[in-house]
């Protein structure tokens, strides 16, 4: 479980240039909607010419294969947990700073149980406590946010955010109940081939599924042209969080084997709030938080800390999530 955590942590180190760049993008002028559609251009070229270079044609092909096999449900499922999930949280980024986008988003850590409950998984009581714990730190640090800033502000900042952590775990275990579980089968296709379990697979192919997503919001935007600075800091979000997090966080939640450890790794990503406030204040010059944004903090990493712990005193399942039941 720890190597479990620690895959989870190291994503949320690379998340968190997401939120420091793209308050960069945003504040230099740039349109939200070229700073999320640019992003998964970018992950597709870094991922196909990586995997070119590196003999692993056969993912491309296999992603390919996979995507035209379920078209719908990957066009469904790319469309929510990576259309919806980046467009609202760049969009957030025009009107707060980053670190406080980063911890708002962290609400997808209480939503995740709720999630796992509505597909009929068993959720642990401890586990959705320390959700409580860290979603109570979110609120404390966006009460510190409204204080200095209007309502309209605030509430422009918070809830596109709040979408954001409401899509992103339901893409998620969209793409888990499709390879691991055996509900729903009348909505969710069994997905057994086995490329799917390889990371990289999985970004191609729900990418593959967001096309259609990101079309459609250019067209009903219509944004002026990026800027070359937006393109080089998006091909940065593209490397960083795009292939190398989201890779790690999903060989994180594949490596879980029950409802508590998939909300555990949900759960990591918390220190995104943690390093995105570190690298405003290294790199941008950011205020210092508040004590009630400090006390936020500390919540968030103390609630995060308490799975880990509490993880040490359950008895490891036998199988994967569904036969933990």
């Amino acid at each position: 479980m720890a190597k479990t955590l620690f895959y989870g942590i190291l994503a949320a180190l690379f998340f968190s240039t997401t939120f420091l760049l793209n308050r960069v993008i945003s504040l230099d002028g740039g349109h939200w909607v070229w700073t999320a559609v640019l992003r998964y251009g970018f992950v597709l070229a870094f991922l196909a010419v990586g995997l070119l270079l590196t003999g692993h044609v056969r993912l491309i092909l296999a992603a390919v294969r996979i995507f035209r096999e379920h078209v719908w449900f990957w066009t469904f499922t790319g469309s929510i947990g990576v259309g919806v999930f980046y467009s609202t949280i760049c969009f957030s980024a025009a009107y707060a700073p980053s670190w406080v986008i980063a911890a708002t988003w962290q609400s997808t850590i209480l939503i995740t149980p709720l999630l796992l409950l509505a597909f009929g998984r068993k959720v642990p009581m401890t586990g959705f406590a320390f959700a409580l714990l860290v979603f109570a730190g979110v609120l404390l640090i966006n009460v510190e946010h409204a204080s200095e800033t209007s309502l309209e502000m605030a509430l422009l900042g918070a809830i596109p955010a709040l979408v954001s952590a409401i899509a992103y775990p339901i893409g998620n275990q969209l793409v888990w109940e499709a390879r691991m579980g055996e509900r729903f089968k009348k909505f969710i296709p069994h997905i057994d081939d086995p490329e799917l379990d390889n990371s990289f697979c999985k970004i191609l192919v729900l990418t593959f599924g967001s096309v259609p997503f990101w079309l459609m919001l250019l067209l009903v935007t219509w944004p002026p042209a990026p800027s070359d600075s937006q393109y080089m800091n998006t091909a940065v979000i593209a490397l960083c969080s795009g292939v190398i997090a989201y890779s790690l966080f999903l060989l994180a939640r594949q490596r879980a084997r029950n409802s508590f450890e998939i909300t555990a790794v949900d759960a990591t990503q918390a220190f995104e709030a943690v390093f995105t406030l570190a690298g405003e204040l290294l790199l941008a010059g950011g205020a210092l938080p508040s004590a009630g944004g400090w006390l936020g903090v500390a919540l968030i990493v103390v609630g995060v800390m308490s799975y880990s712990l509490r993880q040490r005193h359950t008895a490891p399942a036998s199988s994967g999530a569904a036969a933990a039941e």
